[in-house]
């Protein structure tokens, strides 16, 4: 198998997170929903997970807050024949607007509890839970 190092950022605000779902576009998880994620390029994890915020959504580094850096974790895939190593991070959305990129179809504000009614790329609740766990983010209806 092969190895990916890769970035899923939550962006939280009022409570809620904000799912993406892939589009039909993208190499892998077509159609499921997810955090913004990206492989972790020529930089560090953090500086990976801001571009990957930058580019997916159109959010400004100013307009986010750094709420936590959760622990990394592998994910194997055997469809895709890969690993995907997980770099968690939740920031907390201080702007407005949000503008996807050709790598979603759309995108919804949900509260955590909520994930479960989504189809979602491998361990996304579980990610997402992990980095909420002892942070500033809660769990409201």
């Amino acid at each position: 198998m092969k190895r990916k190092e890769i970035v899923t950022s939550f962006l939280f605000k009022d409570g809620k997170i904000l799912l993406l779902k892939r589009s039909d576009k993208v190499g892998t998880f077509r159609g499921k929903w997810a955090g913004v994620s990206g492989f972790i390029e020529e930089e560090n994890s953090l500086e990976a997970a801001l571009r990957e915020i930058k580019e997916e959504t159109g959010v400004d580094n100013k307009y986010l807050e750094l709420l936590k850096i959760g622990t990394p974790f592998d994910v194997n895939d055997t469809v895709n024949d890969t690993i995907w190593s997980i770099n968690p991070f939740l920031f907390l959305f201080k702007g407005e607007e949000i503008k996807i990129d050709w790598e979603h179809d759309t995108f919804k504000w949900i509260y955590p509890k909520e994930m479960e009614n989504y189809d979602t790329v491998t361990n996304l609740k579980k990610t997402l839970f992990d980095l909420i766990e002892n942070s500033d983010a809660e769990q409201n209806d």
